[in-house]
C-alpha cells in the first residue's frame, strides 16, 4: 500500500484527506501499528484508485 501510494504521487496527508481521517490513521496502518478492517481496506483502495482484488492476490504469492 505504501508503494502504491508513492507511485500515485500521494502523501499520507493527501490520502488521509480523501478518507476524511487524520494523517496518523494512514501512518499507523502503513507502519503496521494497526490493521485495516475490510471496509477501511476498500476505502483506502478506492482512494488510491486501485483494484482491491489485485492487491489481495499479490499478497498470496
Amino acid at each position: 500500500m505504501i508503494s502504491l501510494r508513492k507511485v500515485k504521487g500521494l502523501t499520507q496527508t493527501q490520502v488521509a484527506e480523501m478518507l476524511g481521517r487524520p494523517q496518523s490513521f494512514v501512518a499507523k496502518y502503513e507502519g503496521g501499528e494497526r490493521r485495516l478492517d475490510i471496509i477501511e481496506f476498500l476505502d483506502v483502495t478506492a482512494a488510491l484508485d486501485a483494484d482491491p482484488c489485485e492487491i489481495l492476490l499479490s499478497l498470496r504469492t
